[in-house]
């Protein structure tokens, strides 16, 4: 009976992380669907639109060194409540009225949350499922995904049943919020799961004075790059190519659909082929294949192109989650690796989004944004190459 009780507990802890993870996307991805609506609403450059993007994702790599303490301090479960509800708000000020300045204000709340709930929610993970943090790694990667991929379906589809209002459409994802806040406080907040943790006295390194911390930093920042630039760009580049605003849409949904599903098989997968470099190698030149396709091609081409360039970033994703756990040796430095990776890493991918849209804005074209992408894809694979040489 003890044994039943302890397994319906974890199920719960699992549930509630994917729920979570549910909200770690839709307020920075739901922009990527109204990227043009937004754009001739508000009357600003491609430039200031991207900011939308960079602003939370650079927040994320910021605040994310703030965790550790934050969690030392409140503790995960009363961490992780106090994050939603400060998502709940981002989200939910942006039913107020259409102002750029409202968003990039929410944008930033936005991306503070999510930046302390990674770290958190990563090593908590390490902790309460050492024997299996791959899968549950793979489910809270999943949650992510699937948040990413609801956003960039349903808010074209909010906004035109909310009559063309794009603050509706936006705000609408705090009900998500809500949602996940109440079942994390009915089932985590009351309730003491038994500690699974394998504890040990070897001395945590500083990742800080790590070779092979920072080149894992590196390519979480590359992959996290091409991740939220296709999330804002995908939807304006095919229009660029002379697609509808809701052929574009569905193109990014689809993209998204690949990836989310990815996220979940890519993790069971290495369960059997554990193989880190074997994964990556992999990915990197399927990827330098999907966008060159992505570039040059057109019609169905495109189709073949996105659904490859979701394969892709649904493996880079979990695998870069795993990457400084893989390195950890205890609880500490499950923490501080993480929170290393995230941080740098995000901070990175901050940059991308708005080079694009200076280059788009300068040039009037996307020749441009198809260079930088393939570039991403040429770095991560020689991070590769470093971290399997050390």
């Amino acid at each position: 009976m003890e044994k039943k009780q302890r397994r319906v507990s974890m199920v719960l802890v699992v549930v509630c992380i994917f729920l979570v993870a549910l909200n770690m996307r839709p307020a920075v991805t739901g922009i990527g669907p109204l990227f043009n609506v937004l754009l001739e609403s508000l009357h600003i450059s491609n430039t200031k639109m991207s900011f939308l993007t960079s602003i939370p994702v650079f927040c994320m790599g910021l605040f994310a060194p703030f965790a550790v303490p934050l969690q030392r301090k409140l503790g995960t479960k009363t961490a992780i409540t106090l994050l939603i509800i400060i998502l709940t708000i981002a989200n939910g000020l942006r039913f107020l009225k259409e102002s750029y300045v409202l968003l990039v204000v929410t944008s930033f709340a936005a991306g503070f949350a999510i930046a302390l709930i990674g770290p958190i929610l990563n090593a908590y993970i390490k902790k309460k499922f050492p024997s299996r943090f791959t899968t549950v790694v793979g489910i809270y990667s999943f949650g992510i995904g699937t948040g990413a991929t609801l956003s960039a379906a349903l808010t074209l589809p909010f906004y035109n049943h909310f009559h063309e209002s794009w603050t509706m459409a936006l705000g609408f994802w705090a009900i998500l919020a809500i949602i996940a806040l109440c079942i994390w406080i009915l089932t985590i907040q009351n309730q003491e799961l038994p500690e699974t943790a394998v504890f040990t006295e070897k001395v945590a390194r500083n990742p800080w004075k790590n070779v092979r911390a920072w080149t894992i930093l590196i390519y979480f920042g590359l992959q996290t790059s091409l991740f939220f630039s296709m999330m804002s760009w995908l939807a304006p580049m095919l229009q660029d190519k002379g697609f509808s605003l809701g052929a574009a849409s569905t193109m990014l949904t689809f993209m998204s659909i690949v990836q989310m599903i990815g996220n979940i098989l890519v993790p069971i997968l290495m369960e059997k082929w554990s193989s880190r470099i074997g994964w990556l190698f992999s990915l990197g030149v399927f990827g330098i294949f999907g966008f060159v396709l992505l570039w040059v091609g057109s019609g169905a081409l495109l189709w073949i192109a996105v659904f490859i360039i979701g394969i892709v970033l649904s493996g880079l994703f979990p695998i870069g989650l795993l990457l400084p756990l893989d390195e950890a040796r205890n609880d500490e430095e499950a923490n501080s690796w993480s929170s290393m990776v995230l941080s740098g890493g995000f901070m990175i991918s901050a940059i991308i989004p708005i080079l694009i849209g200076y280059c788009y804005d300068l040039t009037g074209n996307h020749t441009f944004t198809y260079a930088i992408f393939i570039t991403l894809m040429l770095g991560i694979i020689a991070t590769i190459i470093f971290l399997k040489k050390k």
